[in-house]
């Protein structure tokens, strides 16, 4: 019987670790048993992941001190912990994403043999340019959104950390992730609950969005291959769908519409506004830049070297996507919220 093996996830979590860790369990890794552990904050509920057999640990990773032995027995680590999120400060971002990262591999190092890293199409660089049609090897491009340029740094440090520890790493760059519990998802509905929820340019952009279980295959295909050793690559499904009809859908299960519309570059500069007035006093804006060319540009990258190295495909259709947002929407979701 092979030897069961052990990997680590930190943000087991959150929307994409849970995914993840519930495949890991259910289907092993490179087909043998698999033990995971999941990183969760103090106090955060772990009950889910632990009745299917997961060994939660407790810790942050802002903080080293409670990261001793968290890698000990696990050759594989994932890891997603991060601030999520459409604003705050730099040296926030830079706390959670670029110090963050540090402080796990050095936590982990001695122990892990591959490190797979969750960055973001977002280092592309959507504040200057539409993101349709680039790949793994477009320049980044800073742009002083923090969060865009955090995962940057973070980037260069996995590749730094790891070549100098003899450390392969994977990064992962996701579109925009949609599924039950997504952020985009509840974000959305929050905004069309609260009649807040105007389109960036007509909502004529593509979605560029990426199903959670596709993505989730994805990445175990990554950490698995060789070929995918100290390799990059961009996950996108190819679904005909833009950010209006995304809206529109949305909206259509709670009863609601999005109303108005902001073009792309005055939602940019209104949120460049906001950010500026309400970020030092703590208070999330109401649009941001990153809002606005996330939703406001083309952002279809092309995800030719995940089909043609990794042999990717979307096996979720944005039919059956949809179906799965609407059925948790409708029954946990708007419950939970009454």
């Amino acid at each position: 019987m092979p030897a069961e093996q052990r990997v680590l996830i930190t943000g087991a979590g959150g929307f994409i670790g849970t995914v993840l860790a519930q495949k890991l369990l259910k289907q092993g890794y490179k087909s043998n048993p698999v033990k995971v552990r999941g990183l969760f904050l103090p106090g955060e509920n772990a009950a889910e992941l632990a009745s299917l057999g997961a060994e939660v640990v407790r810790g942050d990773i802002t903080r080293p001190e409670t990261l001793q032995g968290i890698g000990e027995g696990c050759e594989v680590v994932f890891h997603l912990a991060a601030r999520v999120s459409e604003w705050g400060s730099r040296d926030l971002f830079r706390k959670f994403i670029v110090n963050g990262t540090e402080n796990l591999l050095k936590a982990v190092s001695g122990h892990c043999k591959r490190f797979v890293y969750y960055s973001s199409f977002a280092v592309l660089g959507y504040r200057y340019r539409d993101l349709v049609g680039l790949d793994e090897e477009a320049d980044r491009v800073y742009t002083g959104i923090p969060y865009c340029d955090a995962k940057i740094d973070a980037e260069d440090l996995v590749k730094s950390f790891c070549g100098k520890k003899g450390i392969d790493y994977t990064i992962i760059r996701p579109a925009n992730v949609i599924g039950p519990r997504s952020a985009t998802v509840t974000g959305v509905i929050e905004a069309l609950l609260k009649g807040t929820c105007p389109l960036i340019g007509g909502g004529k952009a593509p979605g560029s969005f990426v199903y959670v279980d596709n993505l989730v295959d994805g990445t175990l295909l990554a950490s698995e291959l060789n070929i995918a050793r100290n390799r990059v690559y961009l996950f996108r499904d190819e679904y005909d769908f833009t950010w209006g009809e995304f809206a529109r859908t949305l909206g259509g299960w709670i009863g609601r519409e999005p109303k108005g519309n902001i073009p792309l570059r005055l939602g940019y500069i209104g949120g460049t506004i906001l950010e500026a007035i309400l970020t030092p006093l703590g208070i999330k804006p109401p649009l941001t830049r990153l809002t606005a060319v996330w939703m406001g540009r083309n952002n279809d990258v092309d995800c030719t070297r995940a089909k043609t190295e990794l042999r990717w495909k979307s096996k979720i259709s944005l039919r059956e996507a949809l179906g799965e947002i609407e059925k948790w929407v409708k029954e946990d979701y708007l419950p939970e919220k009454r």
